[in-house]
């Protein structure tokens, strides 16, 4: 009776064994086919936590069966990842990553891009499709219109969904880099960088001795996402006059102001998509999410001084880039420079590379290379980008500008 009991807990040990190994894969007849079509995202899948608790129709639906039908799929929205991930979709939602598709479409020129720069991800759309939460927008007349909504899977990439990569600062680094916002070259090159990406090689128990990108700006795994002076680097009410002054240029360069200083519809886009804190409550609770970060490895001390510094650095640029909008303003207002007739005196910033003159080129050079590594650079703590990249450049620029007006002027009398 003994080895039959033995034998029996065995045999079920061995049973439970093996319905725990079917489990963790639950059987899915969709990888029948596509294991032959796209095997690799298959075993990304399987490899994941998520295929452990839910089928491919969890997220696609089970519309679609076969290669006759492919167009039936439904292709997930943060809707979809809401379902079971309500928190933190929640927070995703109530910050700047969601309305991506909302800036994109506000800028003035966007139409006029290629399709497959801006509807084809090729360009722009390939990161700026975040926030495409509405199913009916992804095909318009047989074409592809951002085809798929990057969400939550543009950190979680499918189909494995690894939170451990997401938490890596690499899965921000495709989005974040290179001309008019190389985060990850700042961060990568500074202190913290350098330090975190030596540990994680060198002391991988240790390498959150120094902060990635999710430290400071998803502390405690918020989705939110937020910065104080955020992607324009403008905010409202200034209480430094000499500042104030020069934002009023800048935000007439926007489009936000008039010539004449009064609000116009453009400011509505702005609130829309959040790009800049309109109330000093705002901007200072953004900043305290960011300091109580810092003083867990500085002193209250070192923190503000670094950031008093941060923002000093952000007002020379704007100092320069706000002369530099007034002289493009003055050859719009001279008729040296035609400018767009639904377009006031001043030149529009956010049409960015399309437009007709050197002098204007140069000034979108400035606004979106060297004022953004200027600031930038010193928020993420490498003066190598603050100078050579970002300031220097900005007054390389203004020089090279005053040498263009005064040309075009000189024509102009002729």
């Amino acid at each position: 009776m003994r080895w039959k009991w033995l034998w029996a807990v065995v045999l079920l040990g061995i049973s439970g064994f093996f319905l725990a190994q079917i489990a963790e894969a639950l059987p899915s007849a969709c990888e029948a086919c596509h294991i032959k079509i796209s095997p690799m995202l298959v075993k990304d899948f399987n490899r994941g936590k998520m295929a452990k608790i839910m089928t491919c129709e969890g997220c696609h639906g089970t519309s679609h069966t076969s290669e006759k039908d492919v167009d039936k799929a439904a292709l997930p929205t943060i809707q979809t990842c809401q379902n079971c991930h309500p928190k933190k979709a929640g927070q995703y939602l109530e910050g700047k990553h969601a309305l991506g598709l909302i800036a994109l479409e506000a800028m003035p020129y966007t139409h006029r891009q290629p399709d497959a720069f801006v509807k084809g991800q090729k360009g722009c759309g390939g990161c700026h499709t975040l926030g495409l939460t509405d199913p009916s927008k992804r095909k318009t007349k047989g074409r592809e219109y951002y085809a798929y909504g990057m969400d939550c899977q543009n950190c979680h990439t499918r189909h494995a969904f690894s939170k451990a990569e997401a938490k890596e600062p690499e899965a921000c680094q495709t989005c974040h880099m290179g001309f008019d916002h190389p985060q990850w070259e700042m961060w990568s090159g500074s202190k913290h960088g350098v330090t975190y990406l030596m540990n994680r090689t060198i002391d991988p128990a240790n390498k959150d001795r120094a902060p990635t990108c999710q430290t400071c700006h998803m502390p405690g795994g918020d989705h939110r996402v937020f910065s104080a002076w955020g992607f324009l680097g403008v905010r409202l009410p200034e209480g430094d006059p000499e500042w104030m002054k020069y934002r009023v240029t800048i935000l007439k360069g926007l489009g936000v102001l008039d010539p004449a200083g009064k609000p116009t519809k453009r400011l509505d886009v702005v609130k829309a998509g959040k790009v800049a804190r309109l109330t000093k409550e705002a901007f200072d609770a953004e900043r305290k999410r960011f300091t109580d970060v810092c003083v867990q490895c500085h002193t209250p001390r070192f923190v503000k001084q670094n950031f008093k510094n941060a923002d000093l650095m952000l007002k020379e640029a704007d100092k320069i880039f706000a002369e530099a909008i007034e002289i493009v303003a003055d050859l719009y207002g001279k008729g040296l420079i035609k400018k767009r007739k639904d377009y006031p005196a001043y030149p529009d910033l956010l049409t960015f590379y399309d437009v007709n003159t050197k002098v204007e080129q140069v000034l979108y050079d400035m606004f979106m290379d060297y004022r953004m590594k200027t600031f930038q650079g010193a928020f993420h703590m490498n003066p190598d980008y603050t100078t050579w990249y970002g300031y220097a450049k900005m007054r390389k620029g203004l020089v090279e500008m005053k040498e263009l007006a005064a040309d075009m002027r000189r024509k102009g009398k002729k």
